[in-house]
């Protein structure tokens, strides 16, 4: 089925020699002028549609389509109907990922502020910039050009957004610097009040003010619902190209390297550190104050109680590294097997 065009408006179409080209491809078979206008899956995509395979669990779907092109790797490329081209190139997702953004690009921003948006006098905008309907800019905040704050956004009083910021329906923050082309889906709380209180001698709870900020990088991006604490003294930080899934906790004080990707409904307690390219699975959970290294990996579900090494991957809960983890699975299952017949 194509995109629907209420919600994905169409951009020019390309021609294969064009698409092979955004994909970083080579073209194989038809030809290099054929128009495409949108982009379908494998079974449903037709004559003027490109799609992709980049799991091989689809491939016996290549026979059968009516796509104009499809783009994938090398070896699936003779399995293609007569008639469909291949844009053959070693990374099929990211390629087709390409052309489909220029076949369909995000809009850009309709400079303006709608009657009904409120953007205190003491606000900066720069050129260019969207403002939604009852949006709410607090005094001293910064918006870079290019920026879109959406229906019912609240951007708090001295928050900074750099250039193309888009920030979603409901969402808001306060305490924030955010840099370049950040997103904030919408419904997402950035820069609230971290978890930090003290416990009196009479047992009442005492709130600890949180002092710090919320750094946001460069094409960071921050999934619907998620959360980000500000710091309780220093500052809460996520690395430039990092992504949060929707549903995402991230604590006072924690700080992120470079394009980490954090799955839906994980948890990290404050003051934990990420390296660079760190993974973590759907309802992982992450134990406050610690250090995972570089490219680690975090398995679904899985629970972290202490320090992870750069390049290790964990499971299970609590998590041990994957290997240890399936060996006393293993162990486990044998133990429970009853004793054959002698």
């Amino acid at each position: 089925m194509a995109a629907d065009p209420r919600f994905h408006p169409a951009g020019s179409p390309l021609t294969l020699a064009e698409a092979a080209a955004i994909a970083g491809g080579e073209l194989r078979g038809g030809d290099p002028a054929t128009r495409i206008a949108g982009v379908g899956p494998l079974d449903a995509a037709g004559g003027a549609e490109i799609s992709f395979l980049d799991n091989r669990r689809y491939a016996g779907q290549l026979a059968a389509t009516r796509a104009a092109a499809v783009v994938l790797a090398a070896d699936f490329a003779e399995r293609l109907p007569a008639g469909v081209a291949a844009i053959v190139t070693g990374q099929p997702y990211l390629g087709f990922a390409r052309i489909a953004a220029r076949l369909h690009p995000a809009p850009p921003p309709r400079p303006g502020i709608h009657p009904s948006a409120v953007v205190d006098p003491g606000a900066r905008l720069g050129e260019g910039c969207e403002v939604g309907p009852l949006a709410v800019i607090g005094a001293g905040a910064e918006i870079g050009p290019g920026c879109v704050i959406g229906p019912h956004a609240v951007v708090g009083e001295g928050v900074v957004l750099g250039e193309g910021c888009r920030i979603g329906a409901h969402a808001s923050l306060s305490h924030c610097i955010a840099a370049r082309f950040v997103v904030v889906h919408p419904g997402a709380r950035i820069g609230q009040e971290g978890f930090g209180f003290a416990v009196t001698p009479e047992g009442r709870f005492e709130t600890v003010p949180q002092l710090g900020r919320v750094i946001l990088e460069d094409f960071v991006e921050v999934g619907a619902n998620s959360c980000v604490d500000r710091g309780s003294q220093g500052d809460t930080v996520l690395g430039a190209g990092t992504r949060l899934d929707n549903l995402v906790q991230i604590g006072h004080n924690v700080r992120t390297g470079r394009g980490c990707v954090i799955v839906a409904q994980v948890g990290i307690a404050g003051s934990a550190t990420l390296g660079n390219g760190v993974q973590m699975g759907g309802q992982s959970g992450l134990t406050g104050h610690a250090s995972i290294g570089d490219r680690v990996r975090v398995g679904a579900q899985a629970g972290v109680m202490n320090d992870v090494p750069a390049g290790t991957d964990v499971v299970g809960s609590p998590a041990w590294p994957a290997k240890d983890t399936l060996r006393a699975m293993a162990a486990l299952r044998r133990l429970g097997q009853k004793p054959g017949r002698g």
